[in-house]
This record gives structure tokens, C-alpha cells and sequence, in this order.
């Protein structure tokens, strides 16, 4: 009876400590999972939009868009060329393995049938050191380094053209934004004056015209309102093509158009112009690429040296040591190339790369031009914008307080119905003119850096 309590005691023990193992066991997992949905919801993504400044969306589109990133590819095409240039002018190593079975005579097995190979079994096993020495390969590597910058001046076009596309997707959804803005207040202003004119009318001091014609104005401002809602909506779509690899329109921009600071004067962005213009240097470059494309193909018409200096074994028996002696050695040799006849295709090939440096120097001469006469035209198109700017300000001001005291005029009776509908038209058109001018400003020094790089 003794052993029978101890035994279950025993068992009750183990009873408890097994239910307190649950328990704990079920606390912790508890206290897990809470852990881990309270670390999912700190991890799990917002659906805040995200914020871009210009230059985020620059360099959006600059991973994005497919012509910037053709430019680029460009550019590390030539950067190859530039290496397999390089190469060509460095002597090459490379290592020959090579088994000649030749027919034997039958009397003797171990002399070949043919005059062609050394034995009947023949085993080349050599190192070989070769050198190309030509006028071409030097001029090869020249051109490669005028194609290199050619490439560098063009992937620089590409990014300052992004620029301009940029600029004008992204104000243009700036702009499109203030004017739904300007639109809904346009809207409002001509609700405002529907009930003034409903309510002068029932007190009798209007007549029902000056009721149909604010009706009238109220109902083209609703349309106007929609149609601002829709350029807005379209100028989100085009930048979020430009800007997202996987079309995301859940994003805002900062509207930071404000009056700019004052120009720099004309000799100043002659000068950034002159130095840092990349369509001078992709033509200039272009230029000395046709250049040494005919030292190339003259080239052809020239002799060339090849050196070869080989080391290793050429042997009856695959093995360094054979009947005592060994199978090691080395050899050289030295080719003459004479070019003789070719049916005229290498003077061919001069007279091709001389077109070609001919359409290069017309091309220099018109990018020369062509960046005089764009320079001039994109400073007077941004002097214009700016002193524009601030005469778009003022009118905006300036209706928008017209708007005010010809709404209290008529209140007084003092203004027509057609008074007031002229000022809120004109008040929104100042508004929109205004917006519209700073884009323009922006756009316009966009296109003048493309010239000039920033300033």
C-alpha cells in the first residue's frame, strides 16, 4: 500500500509539471504570434503616396527610360572597344595542342608517307607568343578612344535631352494640378454668385436675366472643372510612364515653381556654352574618329609584321625526354605581309573612310552654327519667360482682386451681371496664364542647358 501511495504521488507530480509545460508552451506561442503581427504591421507597406522632388524624378526616369539607357549601353561598347584596342597592340599568349597521324611507308613504320608531317605519329604540345606590328592597329586604338568620347558626348546629349522631358512631364502635372485647383475655385466663386443673383432677385433688385446668365456661368465652370480633372489625371499617367518600371500612380510631386532668380548675362552662358557644350564634342570627336578610320584603311595598302616565338615540344612521343634526350625547345618566326592585289578593294576602303571624314568635317562646321544660333535663341526664349513672370503676377493679383470688388459692386448695385462674369472669367485666365509661364520658364532653361550644362 506504502509503494502503491509513493507510485501515485509519483505520477501526480509528473501530472503537474506536464500541465505547467503546456501552459508555458501555449503563453510563449502566444506571445509569439503577437510578436510577429505586431513586427507584420510595422513591416507591412504604407499606403502613403510617395513624395518626388525634380530630381527624383530624374533619376527615375534616368534607370527607366529606354533611350537614355541606350546611350549608355552605347557608352560601354565603345569603353570594350577602347579595351580590345588596347589588347591589339600587346603581344598575345596562347597554348597549341595538336596530334598528326601520318600513313607510313610500310617498309619503314616510323617514317610518314607524306613529306607534310615529321613522323607517323606526331604530338605538338607549345606555348606561342605572337605579335602583330601595323600601322592599322595603332590607328585602330586611336579610333577607338574618338569613338569612346564620341559615346561619352552622346550619352551626355541623351541625359540633358531626359532633362528636358523631365521637366516638362513633371511642371506639366504641377501645373495641371493648380489649374484643377483654380478650377474648383472658379467653380466655387460661381456658385457664390448664383445664390447673390437668386438672392438680389427675390428681394427685387435684379432682374431673372442676371439669374440665367450666373447659371450659365456656373454650369461652364462644372464643365471646366472636369476638364481640369482630366488633364490632371492624364499628366499623372504620362509621368508615371516616364518615372515607374512598374506603372505606379500612387505617387505626389512638390510644386516648387516660384519666381526664379535673375538670369546670368549672355557672355556668362556663351562661356559655360564653349566648354561644356556635348554636341561641339560628339562632333569634334567624330571628326578625329573619321580621321584615324583613314590611316586604317590605308593601312591595308601597307605591309605588316607578325612575330611568333613558340616553346614546347614537337615530338614522335607525347613526353618531355625521349631515347635520352629531350623533347623541349623553342622556335621562332617572322612574317612578311605585302599586300599585292586585291581587285581594288583596299584603295575602296580609303575612298569610303574619306566620304566619311569629308560628311564629318560638314557636320562640324554645322554644329558650330547651330550652336550659335541655339544659344541666341534659347537665352531670348528664357529672358522673355522671366520678365514675363513677374507681369503674369501682377495681372493674377490684380484680377483676382477685380473679382472681389466688382462681386461687391454689384452687390451695391452698382456693376452688370456681365461685369461680374468678365471678371471671374479673366481671374481664372490670369491664374492659368501665370502657371503656365512659370512651366514655360522652366522648360525653356531646360533647353539651355542642354547647350550649356547648369548654371
Amino acid at each position: 500500500m506504502a509503494a502503491s501511495g509513493s507510485f501515485i504521488t509519483f505520477a501526480k507530480g509528473w501530472i503537474r509539471i506536464a500541465i505547467l509545460l503546456i501552459i508555458t508552451s501555449s503563453a510563449f506561442g502566444q506571445a509569439a504570434r503577437v510578436f510577429s503581427l505586431a513586427q507584420a504591421s510595422t513591416q507591412a507597406p504604407s499606403n502613403a503616396p510617395l513624395t518626388l522632388t525634380l530630381q527624383d524624378a530624374m533619376q527615375r526616369a534616368k534607370a527607366n527610360n529606354p533611350q537614355f539607357q541606350a546611350a549608355l549601353t552605347e557608352l560601354g561598347l565603345a569603353q570594350q572597344d577602347r579595351v580590345q584596342g588596347r589588347a591589339a597592340l600587346l603581344p598575345s599568349v596562347n597554348y597549341n595542342m595538336e596530334y598528326l597521324y601520318t600513313q607510313g611507308n610500310g617498309a619503314h613504320s616510323d617514317a610518314p608517307i607524306f613529306i607534310a608531317n615529321n613522323a607517323v605519329h606526331e604530338y605538338v604540345a607549345q606555348g606561342d607568343v605572337h605579335q602583330v606590328l601595323s600601322p592599322g592597329t595603332v590607328a585602330e586604338y586611336r579610333r577607338s578612344g574618338a569613338a569612346l568620347a564620341v559615346a561619352k558626348a552622346k550619352s551626355e546629349i541623351a541625359a540633358r535631352g531626359l532633362l528636358v522631358t523631365v521637366v516638362e512631364a513633371y511642371y506639366a502635372h504641377v501645373v495641371a494640378q493648380r489649374k484643377y485647383a483654380t478650377a474648383q475655385l472658379a467653380a466655387s466663386e460661381a456658385q457664390r454668385f448664383l445664390e447673390i443673383s437668386q438672392k438680389l432677385e427675390k428681394g427685387g433688385e435684379v432682374a431673372h436675366s442676371d439669374v440665367i446668365k450666373a447659371q450659365i456661368q456656373y454650369n461652364q465652370q462644372q464643365r471646366d472643372l472636369q476638364e481640369a480633372q482630366l488633364e490632371m489625371n492624364k499628366s499623372r499617367l504620362q509621368l508615371a510612364v516616364l518615372l515607374f518600371p512598374n506603372f505606379n500612380e500612387n505617387f505626389a510631386v512638390v510644386d516648387d515653381l516660384r519666381l526664379p532668380a535673375p538670369l546670368p548675362t549672355f557672355e556668362e552662358v556663351q562661356a559655360a556654352a564653349s566648354k561644356q557644350n556635348p554636341d561641339l564634342r560628339a562632333a569634334v570627336a567624330t571628326l578625329q574618329e573619321a580621321n584615324q578610320a583613314v590611316v586604317v584603311a590605308r593601312s591595308g595598302l601597307l605591309p605588316s609584321i607578325s612575330v611568333d616565338y613558340f616553346y614546347g615540344m614537337d615530338a614522335s612521343r607525347f613526353a618531355t625526354r625521349s631515347d635520352g634526350l629531350g623533347n623541349l625547345g623553342n622556335s621562332a618566326s617572322v612574317t612578311l605581309q605585302l599586300p599585292i592585289w586585291a581587285w581594288g578593294a583596299n584603295r575602296s576602303k580609303v575612298r569610303q573612310a574619306d566620304l566619311r571624314r569629308q560628311q564629318a568635317r560638314v557636320e562640324l562646321s554645322f554644329a558650330q552654327r547651330q550652336l550659335v544660333a541655339n544659344l541666341r535663341s534659347f537665352y531670348n526664349e528664357l529672358q522673355a519667360a522671366r520678365s514675363e513672370l513677374e507681369l503674369l503676377s501682377q495681372s493674377a493679383e490684380m484680377a483676382a482682386e477685380s473679382l472681389r470688388l466688382t462681386t461687391l459692386r454689384y452687390q451695391a448695385g452698382e456693376a452688370t451681371v456681365l461685369e461680374v462674369v468678365d471678371a471671374q472669367n479673366t481671374a481664372t485666365q490670369a491664374r492659368n496664364a501665370y502657371d503656365d509661364g512659370q512651366v514655360r520658364f522652366r522648360v525653356a532653361q531646360a533647353n539651355l542647358q542642354t547647350l550649356t550644362g547648369t548654371f
